[in-house]
């Protein structure tokens, strides 16, 4: 049952607070936080723990990942002009997954309590506080347990030859976006390529949530008609 009124108290633990807002919690969540405090989630220090990830930990764990998998494909022989290619497609293939998941499955739309506090967990607490620097990059336990299918269906859809350097291109595409959507939020870009992916970026949390799905580019969101106005156009009749 949700309580009218209730209200989130940011000095409690905030994940089994969450869902008790129902259908007013995607507005909540919406509402950021900019500060870079990193909140509390859980009572538990184990599951506290878990939550928080420092950058540097994505690539340490997962570029030997790559290395190894690209390197069954080299077995079989391929030239490295064909391995780059097999390589390049499976980024590709990221980053086409990383903006689906981003518009269809982290900003579902959720009000029962179980929902809300599911969806927090997942990415509203991002929205939230999206200067956590603890929680900006995906657990690697997560993403161990997420893997195991992937790989499965790259496996049944592809070859054994090719299967491998496909899965590592994949890989490669998802340490690049985590260290990518690190450094957009706190890193401060020279060039303008990286200053302006940072804007797009940023102007998904603080202005149109509901557009600018992309982290590592803003590509899909050009095919699939969802990159957000500037505010000058915006603005204009």
């Amino acid at each position: 049952m949700v309580a009218q009124g209730f209200i989130v108290d940011l000095n409690k633990p905030l994940v089994f607070q969450v869902g008790h807002l129902g259908e007013a919690y995607q507005d909540w969540v919406h509402q950021p936080i900019p500060g870079k405090e990193s909140p509390r989630y859980f009572e538990s220090d184990f599951w506290e723990r878990l939550t928080r990830t420092k950058w540097w930990v994505i690539p340490i764990v997962w570029l030997p990942v790559v290395c190894w998998s690209i390197s069954k494909s080299v077995r079989f022989g391929y030239a490295y002009p064909q391995i780059a290619l097999m390589v390049a497609f499976g980024i590709l293939i990221w980053t086409l997954l990383e903006y689906t998941l981003h518009r269809f499955l982290f900003h579902i739309k959720t009000k029962s309590y179980w929902g809300n506090t599911l969806h927090y967990l997942l990415h509203g607490c991002h929205h939230k506080h999206p200067m956590d620097g603890l929680r900006l990059v995906f657990p690697p336990t997560a993403t161990a347990i997420l893997l195991l299918p992937f790989w499965n269906l790259v496996k049944f859809i592809f070859t054994p030859s090719i299967a491998p350097a496909l899965f590592g291109g994949g890989l490669l595409g998802y340490v690049i976006y985590d260290v990518t959507h690190y450094y957009l939020h706190h890193g401060q870009p020279s060039m303008a390529m990286q200053r302006n992916l940072k804007k797009y970026h940023l102007n998904h949390h603080f202005r149109i949530h509901n557009k600018g799905f992309g982290i590592t580019s803003s590509l899909w969101d050009r095919v699939f008609g969802t990159l957000p106005q500037s505010k000058a156009a915006a603005r204009s009749p």
